[in-house]
């Protein structure tokens, strides 16, 4: 039995009950067994008790129930399992002995021994009072000695046999226990003893030696035994980190018009436009149909900036003098900190900016003055738009919808969402390293603002995290995306560096409004790559869920609020500018998080944002079509049921129908009531097929298992196409074929929807002659005849035995298809 947080809330239950609240499916969704590519119950055992290995000696066994004594922490740390460390916290030492006879001077670091692992703190350089202040954590897993040893040495010593200064010894059994939230354990001051243990040397050194957990606070800055091989810079980067993205505003800026814009050439007229530039951000103007000194524009060019702001806003108006040449007029930088922020659509005042003249610099003396007292200027409205919600991931796996300004944040957050990320199974060889395959795992998971990354675990195709952690939500329509990566960062100890990116092992996404309140998800989620060879499973990810609502209130107004701030509905921006904004918003967060320490790298936070999903493939395409097909089938399925009930292949349900359409006739008011109660019903027998676990990467969904190679290949290819030109030429025509099949397709709806138009537009006189007619026929009939009585009759007719009918097109049907269209005129 794996020992784990116990549960403290009222509502939980004891760890052998644990299956009246825990979700142990069985099956995927509708009942269908789980594939290979589906979801698998991990069943831990979560919430406490005690480890059938815990019958070792002293500190071994006592720590079992560690967090029993502590509601607090359980509370905190009952999703994931317990995982038992030994901390030693090196603070300083004081008084050590010189170990150079001739400068007098020692450089004394700390190394932290227990059995066959060793950590060594940094070095100082001539210092008898150093100040560490570093944390080692060893895991109970891997304990292989029941004494710890803490030895000072010099590094000038390190080449001979006897260079210690002195160490402090422990017994396991003696270390005490500190479950959090109790403070921190007290370092203490140790006198130093020699190798031998036979008396007291000169010098002392802080340390506290306690027994924790991984929910201790010192956990995730401290050395860990499961990366025993890292060091050097390598250390940082398999720490565990909580990121939190940049603060993202959009920039607007409307160009207005510009006046006195003189060319260098005075002889002729130029043709003005208006470059605006943000960082690596560059929007241009149209040029000025008509080629004047006085331009006007009145065009918006929006921008993405993120705080701190660090760029300026330079404004440049440029002459295109020729198709392959343009000359600048004049520029000016504006600092983004003194701009207005707008909250909301009201009007910002614009502002004219005299324009800098480019090559000021060498304009003789007389010719300067002349120009300082004339100068181009350019009208602008300039704001910082805090209303909206910047997007840096796909709409349709958004986690956040809050706006910028965190005036606007008044909605109350309608519930927690709680994640255990346990570990994984199964993991594939990602790099190679003396000779054989290995993998250095860690996980990150997004969700909102915040970004977490765990601890790398080295060399291990199941590796154990056992993290925990917690995100605030404010709408459950939203989406937490978790990946898995392989460190290749680990400098010497890491081997294959694959050019120093980050190796994607899968990803996971989960839909908080699938997850049914209070209640814990522990499920293996399997990790999918496509690789230009094909849907490849990289091993399983083992995760525990728990979303927690807070307000039931407002969960029902949050379903009824609109999605994003109500700037997008005022002033949306078109869909091209959303694409753009969003690739900027993107790579700059990608930036940000990539100067953290450590770096959370840019190749990661694009998988996780899913850079690449507006790119064409023609895989997505079909997996698209057939969704469309999907949607539509249901109502193909009732087009299909009334047409057996029209042939009377089922006399008995014909009859019924029959039975049911005259009640409702003669009964009108009982039509919406019925319809109602008719989805009530369907919902509730639904209810007893409905997933019990949530939704996960498919990939007969994705169309990835029938895909071609050729297909994979134009899908993994780089834009623009590094390919052949026979594979691209081949690859066009394929295309050209798929689009003449759509283009069909759409004439042919357009031709319907033309004949519509076409019964009152007079393009064929006698057909809008005989409509015309009949309409007015129509409506008297329906104005003498009640509508129960033309209702009945349509009705009967429609359903009439197969003895009454005919095999040719019906009269109307007939006279629709030989009304005209505008195909007619098409080249």
């Amino acid at each position: 039995m794996i020992n784990t947080y116990p549960k403290t809330t009222n509502n939980m239950h004891h760890p052998r009950h644990l299956p009246n609240h825990v979700a142990i499916p069985h099956q995927h969704g509708g009942g269908n067994p789980l594939n290979e590519y589906g979801l698998k119950d991990t069943n831990p055992q979560l919430g406490g008790g005690r480890s059938s290995s815990s019958a070792a000696a002293g500190w071994l066994n006592s720590d079992m129930m560690l967090f029993s004594s502590s509601s607090s922490s359980s509370a905190t740390f009952d999703l994931v399992e317990q995982m038992t460390y030994l901390y030693v916290r090196v603070v300083k030492a004081k008084d050590l002995p010189p170990t150079n006879s001739i400068t007098g001077s020692c450089d004394p670091y700390v190394e932290v021994k227990l059995g066959n692992y060793k950590g060594r703190t940094k070095h100082f350089d001539k210092k008898f009072n150093p100040e560490w202040n570093q944390v080692f954590a060893f895991s109970k897993d891997r304990i292989q000695s029941s004494i710890l040893e803490v030895i000072v040495k010099d590094k000038e010593m390190a080449t001979r046999l006897d260079d210690n200064l002195g160490r402090v010894v422990f017994d396991l059994n003696e270390i005490p226990t500190r479950v959090p939230p109790d403070s921190p354990l007290a370092p203490q001051w140790y006198r130093l003893e020699d190798r031998r243990g036979h008396g007291k040397v000169h010098g002392e050194v802080m340390l506290a030696v306690w027994m924790g957990t991984q929910a201790d606070e010192a956990f995730p800055e401290a050395w860990n035994t499961d990366a025993a091989s890292v060091y050097g810079e390598g250390v940082i980067s398999v720490r565990s980190k909580v990121y939190v993205s940049p603060k993202l505003w959009y920039l607007r800026v409307n160009v207005i018009e510009a006046q006195d814009v003189i060319p260098s050439d005075r002889n002729r007229i130029p043709q003005v436009f208006a470059k605006v530039q943000v960082g690596n951000q560059i929007l241009k103007t149209k040029i000025h149909q008509n080629p004047t000194i006085n331009p006007f524009w009145n065009e918006d060019l929006v921008f993405v900036v993120a705080e701190p702001f660090e760029e300026q806003l330079c404004v440049t108006l440029e002459d295109r003098v020729h198709p392959s040449k343009d000359e600048v007029l004049g520029k000016i930088a504006i600092p983004l900190t003194a701009l207005e922020k707008r909250l909301d659509h009201r009007p910002v005042h614009s502002r004219w900016f005299d324009m800098e003249k480019f090559g000021f610099g060498a304009l003789e003396l007389g010719d300067r003055r002349k120009e300082m007292k004339f100068a181009s200027r350019i009208h602008i409205r300039v704001c910082l738009e805090g209303g909206y919600h910047v997007m840096d991931e796909s709409t349709m796996y958004i986690s956040d919808q809050r706006p910028t300004a965190r005036q606007l944040w008044k909605q109350q957050p309608v519930g927690v969402l709680e994640v255990g990320i346990l570990g994984a199974q199964g993991l594939l060889p990602m790099k190679m390293k003396d000779g054989r395959g290995c993998t250095d795992s860690y996980c990150v998971a997004k969700y909102g603002q915040k970004w977490i990354r765990t601890r790398t675990i080295l060399e291990s195709f199941n590796p154990k995290w056992n993290e925990q952690y917690t995100w605030e939500v404010y709408d459950p329509c939203t989406v937490i995306t978790l990946g898995v990566f392989d460190n290749c960062h680990l400098g010497a100890a890491g081997g294959g560096i694959n050019n120093g990116r980050d190796s994607k092992i899968g990803k996971v996404r989960i839909r908080l409004s699938t997850l049914e309140a209070h209640r814990i998800y522990t499920n293996s989620y399997p990790l999918l790559v496509l690789h230009s060879s094909g849907v490849k499973k990289m091993g399983e990810l083992q995760l525990a869920i728990r979303f927690t609502t807070l307000s039931l209130a407002n969960m029902i107004y949050v379903y009824g609020h609109p999605l994003l701030p109500k700037m997008h509905y005022l002033h949306p921006f078109t869909v091209n500018q959303v694409d753009s904004l969003r690739y900027q918003a993107m790579n700059i967060v990608a930036m940000r998080l990539g100067r953290a320490e450590p770096p959370l790298r840019k190749e990661v936070v694009e998988y996780m944002l899913d850079v690449d999903s507006h790119m064409w493939s023609l895989r997505r395409s079909k997996a698209n079509f057939f969704r469309i097909m999907s949607l539509i089938s249901g109502t193909i399925s009732i087009s299909r049921w009334f047409n057996e009930i029209c042939q009377w292949r089922n006399p008995v349900a014909s009859v019924l129908v029959h039975i049911l359409f005259l009640i409702l006739i003669w009964y009108p008011e009982m039509i919406l009531p019925t319809v109602f109660l008719y989805m009530f019903l369907i919902g509730m027998w639904n209810y007893r097929f409905r997933a019990r676990v949530p939704p996960h990467m498919d990939t007969k969904l994705s169309w990835a298992e029938a895909v071609s190679p050729d297909e994979l290949d134009e899908e993994f290819d780089t834009f623009p196409t590094s390919r052949g030109q026979d594979v691209v030429r081949m690859r066009y025509d394929r295309l050209r074929s798929i689009a003449g099949r759509i283009q069909s397709v759409v004439g042919d709806v357009a031709t319907q929807g033309e004949r519509f138009q076409s019964l009152l537009s007079w393009r064929d006189p006698r057909a809008t002659s005989l409509f015309v007619a009949f309409c007015l026929f129509a409506a008297v009939v329906l104005y003498v005849a009640p509508f129960r009585v033309v209702a009945l009759v349509a009705g009967l007719y429609s359903l009439r035995h197969p003895r009454f009918r005919s095999k040719l097109p019906s009269v109307p049907s007939n006279f629709f298809r030989r009304l005209p269209a505008r195909s007619d005129g098409l080249l």
